[in-house]
């Protein structure tokens, strides 16, 4: 069974995103598909030539994502907007949720960013 995490977050981040967000743990399979999709590879050594962390956390951010406030303030579109994006307090709040929730360690984040 996949854990679930109910977080409340407050006024103070902005209105917009007050309200109660319900994540769900991810499949390894999901979660190496987002990956892959997101990293580029040596065609003959495997090594990681480049990834783009951003969209990675995003995207595992937006697939765990069961529940939220009923205005619907996160989108994957804002998850990865660079100017009509989401606060770096809300982002960087779901992150930590998220990695926690699906087990990613800080050395994997390290890893999938290519340094």
């Amino acid at each position: 069974m996949l854990r679930k995490e109910t977080v409340e977050i407050d006024r103070r981040v902005g209105r917009e995103y007050a309200g109660k967000y319900v994540f769900e743990e991810i499949t390894w399979a999901k979660r190496s598909r987002i990956i892959q999709k997101h990293t580029n590879y040596h065609p003959l050594t495997g090594q990681i030539l480049k990834s783009d962390y951003v969209a990675i956390q995003a995207e595992t951010i937006w697939a765990s994502l069961k529940e939220q406030p009923e205005s619907k303030p996160i989108t994957l579109e804002k998850l990865l907007g660079e100017e009509d994006g989401i606060p770096i307090g809300v982002g960087e709040f779901f992150s930590r949720v998220v990695n926690r929730l699906c087990g990613v360690t800080p050395e994997e984040t390290k890893n999938s960013s290519g340094r």
